[in-house]
């Protein structure tokens, strides 16, 4: 459906049903297999660049998935089936890692039943002002359903997300809930691309990493940017792709009285900033998660460069057991989330994508005024102004 600079089209994204919103701003392309954002960039770039990451493996309807037929190609159940459909920007519902051993003999895999189901979409709604797309996963094991609006306005360089959490079940019905944003090449790129976010304090994953490849020592607690590093001495977490042949995981605590939680990067090279906008009270984590062509098994094949900045309830993708009983709060601050007894439960964020000036290597502060957006950089640098008619929704 069209009109004027507003649409919402059905469309295909290698090979797989998708939906694009677009306006005279920006594209994004939304996948039904998983529920992935697959590709965002701007309308008016030549070429366009999305930041969002693009598998290096051809990838498949996750909900296609069948160990016997596709394990050699994406890896045994408990990754393979969310692997072999996953891009871009995944939500990780209604936990955060891996599955137990007794879960995935009953078909479950990594991340919960959201990123590898079928999303079922609307009809889109296209008025002279905004485009809408609105979706919904079914969780049969968890007994939860996903619903998702997809929100695009005038020529504004933003998206607006309202997700929705229904509990089908006559018990409270306690989850994770993680926006798994992850960026790739051509825009994730060594030396030229820095991360922000409001981060205070931090801990490493308590396991490592695959094939025992990890940067970072394991379960250390640590303050923002500078983690541990295996080799000894520290890391600087703001500046990704520090070592090939290596990986890490590491869980970072939100400033919670920031203004706007957000996780920002730029490539100064592409002077390209992309950046999603929350309450820290809904999300007051980020997971960090680095692959830089570590891991050899498939479908990684130490091809793969990937910078996970998953903005979520929970620090780290610990099983389900692990977080519920011998995890509990970190820094005094929950790890979980819950939806009631047959009760629903809403979160808002937002996503944009701007052009940077030159020079311009870093966010320090996100703010409103207006219907606007102002994202701050350093003492020299004015701040970017991006229209958004519609952030205010978000922290009412």
């Amino acid at each position: 459906m069209k009109h004027k600079s507003c649409s919402v089209s059905k469309t295909q994204w290698r090979e797989r049903e998708a939906y694009e919103l677009s306006n005279g701003a920006i594209r994004l392309v939304t996948l039904t297999g998983g529920g992935h954002l697959a590709r965002f960039s701007l309308a008016y770039d030549d070429p366009p660049v999305s930041p969002l990451w693009t598998p290096p493996w051809e990838t498949i309807e996750p909900y296609n998935y069948r160990a016997g037929r596709h394990a050699s190609r994406y890896g045994s159940l408990t990754e393979g089936k969310l692997l072999s459909g996953l891009a871009g920007h995944s939500i990780c519902l209604d936990y955060f890692g891996s599955p137990s051993v007794e879960e995935a003999q009953q078909g479950l895999s990594q991340h919960g039943e959201a990123p590898s189901v079928r999303w079922v979409a609307g009809r889109p709604r296209v008025t002279t002002r905004e485009a809408s797309l609105k979706m919904r996963a079914r969780l049969p094991a968890a007994r939860l359903d996903l619903d998702r609006e997809i929100t695009i306005c005038g020529d504004e360089p933003m998206v607006y997300f309202r997700e929705t959490v229904t509990n089908l079940a006559k018990a409270d019905h306690f989850f994770h809930w993680t926006q798994h944003v992850t960026l790739g090449p051509p825009f994730l790129t060594p030396k030229e691309v820095t991360v922000s976010l409001p981060g205070t304090r931090g801990m490493t994953f308590p396991h490592g990493y695959d094939e025992g490849k990890a940067l970072l020592r394991s379960g250390e607690a640590f303050a923002w940017p500078e983690a541990p590093k295996n080799s000894g001495g520290t890391v600087d977490l703001s500046r990704p792709l520090s070592q090939e042949g290596l990986g890490l995981v590491a869980g970072v605590l939100l400033d919670a009285n920031t203004d706007v939680g957000f996780i920002a990067a730029v490539n100064d090279r592409l002077n390209l900033l992309i950046a999603y906008c929350f309450r820290c009270a809904d999300f007051p984590w980020v997971a960090i998660w680095e692959e830089n062509r570590a891991v050899a098994a498939v479908p990684w094949c130490n091809r793969t460069v990937a910078l996970g900045l998953e903005f979520g309830t929970t620090p780290l993708p610990v099983p389900r057991r692990e977080n519920f009983i011998a995890g509990g709060p970190l820094f005094g601050v929950p790890t979980t989330t819950h939806v009631p007894a047959r009760g629903r439960k809403t979160v808002r964020y937002a996503a944009l994508l701007a052009k940077t000036p030159p020079r311009f290597t870093h966010v320090e502060k996100i703010s409103f005024e207006g219907e606007s957006i102002l994202i701050s950089g350093g003492p020299k640098d004015g701040p970017i102004r991006v229209k958004a008619s519609r952030l205010r929704e978000l922290f009412d």
